[in-house]
């Protein structure tokens, strides 16, 4: 994984933490939670807080993700915000991170300027043995503490503010004013200060997890559906009358949902003929081929006049295959009529053509589960799929990784939310 780290392909735009003060406070939370303090002297953290460095160092790389479930988190400072989640469980994680920091903004502001706020992500399960336990999470609660307790006195503050406000001779206990005293001296005035989070709670939508090898989990307003492997304890038989199942490795089962639940762009002109998509999985389609026909061949250096000539020499090979003259054909028939008959498609050829529906809600886990159906497309797969990603590149040969990461860092990393604007639809 060097190269990918090197490249910052792999744990990139994280936040370093060299301060002292913050060392410290990051430590008063790993002790809390029962882990040794981290002796490194500067570390980098993510949005949950999570450390490549620290994990490294403690040797456990689930030391935030016990059972990977209940998620735990030390937040620093209010900039995580924008930070990435690179390590974790379930694909919404990043954005439960994400509305906790934008509905809790004045709390997490206030709170980090004299403390370190950590807690977990507690969801109704301890322990996800089948499908059941995961149905059961139907939202999750921020359960919030701070080393120095400035929330804990926060919230004694406020109790006696009230009590003082209510009781007509409250005013004359004087140890209930020295103690609202000595509790501001800690957290301030909390009229102007929100030291307390507003929302806690947050609705667990869609999403995949890594449990059972890979499950994704949509919900629709009748009914939830989930894609699985049919091995996953609890496949078809956890709440059969309010559940539908569909198997990973039914192609044909699982575009048939995206598509009529509308979750799907179908290949239409409108969308193909400016966004360079087809022409892009083309060439994915052939680069693989190479890959497989030729693995000592150093791509890194070949050009399109190479390629279209490595093309005409392997026609038989190309046309045995198939997915390139699927694509040639389909260009062709969009061209001409302004869309393609999908019924007549092969089911994985039908993945090739379409993209997630750009403004749906579920667009980043659709165009994961595309991307399982096109595994030689890594360019999908590091955007929308990255632990997918990184499991193919353990297997790959040195000449293939370095290939991969040169086409990353001159295609998606030069511009990537305008790649993911162009050949997705999605705008940030």
């Amino acid at each position: 994984m060097d190269l990918l780290r090197d490249n910052e392909l792999i744990y990139g735009r994280l936040l370093p933490v060299e301060e002292p003060h913050l060392i410290e406070r990051y430590n008063k939370a790993l002790v809390a939670f029962g882990l040794k303090p981290t002796a490194l002297k500067s570390f980098e953290i993510d949005r949950t807080g999570f450390s490549p460095q620290v994990a490294e160092e403690l040797g456990d790389y689930q030391h935030l993700d016990p059972n990977e479930v209940n998620r735990r988190f030390i937040i620093l400072t209010p900039s995580q915000q924008d930070l990435p989640v690179v390590h974790t469980a379930f694909s919404n994680t990043s954005q439960l991170v994400y509305e906790f920091f934008a509905k809790n903004a004045r709390a997490i502001d206030a709170l980090t300027i004299k403390d370190v706020i950590y807690g977990e992500i507690e969801d109704s399960v301890s322990r996800v043995e089948d499908i059941e336990d995961l149905l059961s999470i139907n939202q999750v609660e921020f359960r919030v503490l701070s080393a120095e307790d400035v929330l804990g006195k926060a919230s004694e503050l406020g109790r006696l503010v009230d009590r003082l406000k209510q009781e007509p001779d409250a005013w004359r206990d004087d140890r209930m004013l020295d103690r609202m005293v000595e509790l501001a001296k800690v957290t301030g005035d909390i009229r102007e200060n929100a030291l307390v989070p507003d929302q806690v709670i947050f609705r667990h939508n869609a999403y995949w997890t890594s449990h059972f090898g890979g499950l994704y989990v949509f919900v629709d307003p009748d009914i939830t559906t989930v894609i699985s492997d049919p091995a996953a304890p609890g496949f078809r038989r956890s709440r059969p009358w309010q559940v539908s199942y569909l198997s990973i490795r039914d192609a044909d089962r699982v575009f048939r949902f995206l598509a009529s639940t509308g979750r799907i762009e179908l290949p239409r002109a409108s969308w193909l003929e400016t966004s360079g998509y087809l022409e892009h999985r083309a060439e994915m389609a052939i680069r693989n081929l190479i890959r497989e026909a030729e693995p000592k061949r150093d791509l890194r250096e070949v050009d399109k006049v190479w390629l279209q000539t490595w093309i005409h020499s392997n026609a038989a090979e190309i046309a045995s295959e198939g997915t390139f003259p699927f694509l040639n054909a389909a260009k062709r028939e969009i061209a001409q009529y302004g869309q393609l008959k999908l019924e007549e498609v092969f089911p994985l050829h039908r993945f090739l053509v379409v993209r997630a529906k750009p403004d749906h809600p579920d667009a980043w886990l659709t165009n994961r589960l595309i991307s399982d159906f096109v595994p030689s497309d890594f360019i999908s797969r590091y955007i929308f799929n990255k632990q997918g990603f990184y499991k193919d590149y353990e297997g790959w040969p040195e000449l293939w990784r370095a290939h991969v990461v040169d086409t990353l860092k001159t295609t998606y990393l030069r511009d990537e939310a305008g790649y993911r604007a162009r050949l997705y639809g999605l705008v940030d």
